[in-house]
């Protein structure tokens, strides 16, 4: 079951109604359970490959599918019930006064009853850490909390895939930490799949162990992160950068001649090759 394949995304094309191409030759696979990035600078198509995913844009060449469905070919019910999109901008999707209603929103238009809405609002607030704010406005809570009500909205409706436009975008670095934790526990313990967005390139190998490198509208590359990330002169062709402590490590290793065995991309590995340097242990 681990290895059923949620959402597979086959896109020969897609274009504006200006005749600009946005997506072409896209191909990926979120499994069940499965935590991928899309990392891309701005402009490379990311949020619109969401929409499509989404069942948002509709007018591509190739096919969606979800659990085996064209998605075109499904109900806004039928896709929302397993589906659902965190925008960038998390007061572009709240509107409801006060946290619990907004959540609550959700399963009220499915038409569960009033004990069943509750019951999946607190198990939905619960989940992204928020339960004690329930009847606090959402005009009082800060960006980072308004992003989590945003994911709980989308639990509430009973959502398995999660598909999460640049969720650490405008958050501090603790609040981009807490966010990228949060999302993992969602993964890890409440079996979510989940599809990220991102330009973040140094938060992608500390929780992702999938990634899609976007570019002008095209994939073009992908695999686990120290596959993916490879050359800074790479990296630069499509506008993104290494993580920063892969950037020392590549250039004590290229420019002043270090012996490390790879190039790492966390800091706890980068502390275990420079150890490793220093006390001339080698594979």
């Amino acid at each position: 079951m681990e290895n059923t394949v949620r959402l597979a995304v086959s896109l020969e094309s897609f274009s504006y109604a200006d005749g600009t191409q946005a997506l072409q030759n896209i191909a990926l696979e979120l499994h069940r359970g499965g935590f991928i990035g899309i990392l891309g600078s701005n402009g490379s198509g990311k949020t619109t490959l969401l929409k499509v995913m989404d069942g948002l844009v509709r007018e591509y060449r190739g096919t969606v599918l979800l659990d085996g469905k064209e998605i075109r070919k499904l109900s806004p019910k039928e896709i929302y019930a397993k589906v659902g999109l965190v925008f960038q901008n998390p007061d572009e999707q709240l509107f409801a006064p006060t946290v619990s209603e907004d959540v609550a929103f959700g399963p009220v238009n499915m038409g569960f009853g009033a004990d069943e809405v509750a019951r999946r609002v607190n198990s939905a607030l619960k989940a992204v850490e928020m339960e004690g704010l329930a009847r606090k406005s959402i005009h009082h809570l800060s960006f980072g909390q308004k992003k989590r009500i945003c994911i709980a909205g989308l639990l509430a409706m009973g959502h398995e895939i999660l598909l999460l436009d640049e969720p650490t975008a405008g958050l501090d670095p603790m609040g981009e930490y807490k966010m990228m934790d949060l999302l993992t526990k969602l993964n890890q313990e409440q079996g979510v799949a989940i599809v990220m967005a991102t330009h973040s390139v140094d938060l992608v190998p500390l929780f992702l162990n999938r990634l899609y490198i976007l570019s002008k509208g095209r994939i073009v590359r992908g695999g686990p992160p120290a596959e993916v990330f490879t050359a800074p002169d790479d990296m630069a062709q499509v506008k993104l950068r290494l993580p920063h402590i892969a950037e020392l490590i590549y250039r004590l290793k290229n420019e002043d001649g270090m012996l490390f065995d790879k190039i790492p991309l966390t800091v706890g590995e980068a502390r275990r090759e420079i150890i490793k340097t220093m006390t001339g242990h080698h594979a």
